[in-house]
């Protein structure tokens, strides 16, 4: 089955006994998996990031709680357990903040510039090598030296374990292709002996294919995909999910907190419009991806970003108090469709299948590949926000595979046959699915 993540972003839930509160809506709209961004102590920039003491909470998150930080998260598990979700926590082993703990104790174990200070992070643009992204607040962890591997996978399976002691079952790993496979793999391996359950994801954004596929036998079970940014034409998604999909299956989101917010966005949008591409983006994450991510407040269509140093729980309140729309209830069912969809649980073959040009776009996803075909799911979609198309199905490519016998699952939508010789009409960012 694949995960439907809830970002829980922990300085728009503020402090950690108030995360409970979340818990029933976040369980109504179906979600089974909780993801919660780092909450640790920070370095001097302040960022959730840049982890100054991983054995603290943030200020913040701590709020006026007297109870232990691993007491907190204990009880938080446990509660989101009695909702029937599954807690994810950021596993931040690339770096950390310069004024962190780690390099006062083990300052051998990070990068150095040739002046002997401490090398910060960064990030090349793949498509203009010129645009190099540095974090300065950061510090990088060196994993290159084989005479301090063994000490620095020692540590961070420390670290896994008391998270697992504390009844978190997951873990995001931030920039995985910073950290050699060398080291997740026996760092996974020792958290599976402690619970055979648990599950990791490799986060993969913005890097080459080189260095997702070096993560190949690291041993994750999930990737997370750039399914938001596809224009619906353009080939790259469909190739990119035919690389990696080997590997291991991926993760969509329609936003996540490293991107805007989608209203930004649409921020010269009419309110109809804005409404509608919320919709079109999240069962499109749900239809493409075998897992889904959605981050908290996009049920409400929050327009301030999520800030890894600025947020705050009264934003939280201030935008709650005054949605854009209310999708909770459509997101719980598209969340039902995806759950009970096979085709849509299996990383299996997935091909664009309208003619070029088309202005409805047809995705047909299968459960596997050949004769092991058993479960099919197409996708119609309408990209346009001004106008309706239809499609006329005599014309899409599904090659040898049939389109007979579909029915129609979308979310409070219709629940007819597929006529594989007649049209759909869908209407401006309208999106149309049909599972058999």
């Amino acid at each position: 089955m694949g995960p439907r993540i809830y970002n829980l972003f922990p300085l728009l839930a503020g402090s950690m006994d108030h995360w409970h509160r979340h818990l029933p809506r976040i369980a109504g709209m179906g979600f089974d998996w909780i993801y919660v961004n780092p909450f640790h102590q920070p370095g001097f920039s302040g960022s959730l990031y840049a982890i100054q003491d991983i054995a603290r909470l943030h200020p913040v998150i701590k709020g006026h709680a007297h109870q232990s930080p691993a007491d907190l998260v204990t009880a938080f598990t446990a509660t989101a357990g009695d909702h029937g979700i599954r807690v994810m926590a950021d596993l931040v082993i690339n770096h950390t903040a310069k004024d962190a703990l780690l390099v006062d104790s083990h300052p051998d174990w990070f990068v150095r510039d040739d002046d002997g200070s401490l090398r910060s992070p960064r990030a090349v643009d793949p498509d203009d090598p010129e645009i190099v992204t540095i974090w300065g607040d950061l510090a990088e962890i060196d994993y290159h030296d084989p005479n301090l591997r063994t000490d620095q996978i020692a540590y961070w399976s420390a670290v896994v374990q008391a998270y697992l002691d504390q009844g978190i079952s997951g873990f995001r790993c931030d920039a995985a292709y910073q950290v050699p496979a060398d080291v997740w793999r026996p760092l996974i391996e020792v958290a599976r002996q402690s619970r055979p359950d648990c599950l990791f994801f490799a986060e993969t954004l913005g890097c080459t294919v080189e260095q997702v596929e070096g993560l190949a036998e690291a041993g994750f079970d999930f990737l997370f995909n750039s399914s938001k940014w596809w224009d619906f034409e353009a080939p790259w998604l469909l190739d990119q999910y035919d690389q990696f999909r080997s590997i291991a299956p991926s993760i969509g989101f329609p936003e996540s907190h490293d991107t805007p917010r989608l209203a930004a966005e649409l921020a010269d949008a009419d309110p109809v419009t804005t409404e509608r591409t919320y919709r079109l983006r999240y069962l499109f994450a749900a239809t493409f991806s075998t897992g889904l991510m959605m981050p908290i407040g996009y049920e409400y269509g929050f327009a301030e970003s999520l800030h890894v140093v600025d947020s705050r729980p009264d934003h939280w309140d201030r935008q709650a108090r005054r949605p854009r729309f209310d999708l909770t209830r459509f997101i719980a069912a598209v969340n039902e469709m995806k759950a009970g969809a096979p085709a849509l649980n299996d990383e299996g073959p997935q091909h664009l299948i309208s003619p070029e040009g088309a202005n409805v776009v047809a995705l047909l996803r299968l459960d596997g590949d050949g004769d092991a075909v058993r479960h099919r799911v197409l996708t119609l979609i309408n990209p346009d926000p001004q106008h309706p198309h239809s499609a006329d199905l005599g014309t899409l490519d599904s090659g040898s595979v049939s389109l007979a016998g579909l029915s129609e699952i979308t979310p409070e939508g219709g629940r007819t046959g597929l006529d594989e010789t007649g049209r759909v009409t869908l209407g401006p960012l309208e999106t149309r699915i049909y599972a058999g």
